[in-house]
């Protein structure tokens, strides 16, 4: 794995990020310290991504959901449907 100093990341980013992208990691050092490592980030595939529907078919919402505990709202804040 290539090893580059600060100055040259900064000199060279554009060129040393297509390369990152590209699979080829490096570690920028510090006086010849390593101090990070760059690496390609993997994006999620597209089926991953989506969340809209994700458990469809494993949960139950009843007929009566918009009315469920609407006798005791009602007691606690008084009826208000007029």
């Amino acid at each position: 794995m290539k090893t580059v100093n600060i100055h040259e990341a900064k000199t060279h980013l554009s060129r040393l990020i297509e390369e990152a992208a590209r699979g080829d990691s490096f570690i920028i050092a510090k006086a010849g310290k390593p101090l990070v490592k760059v690496t390609r980030l993997e994006a999620p595939a597209s089926t991953e991504s989506r969340r809209i529907g994700f458990m469809e078919g494993q949960i139950l919402v009843p007929d009566d959901f918009n009315a469920m505990g609407s006798e005791e709202i009602g007691d606690l804040f008084g009826d208000c449907s007029s």
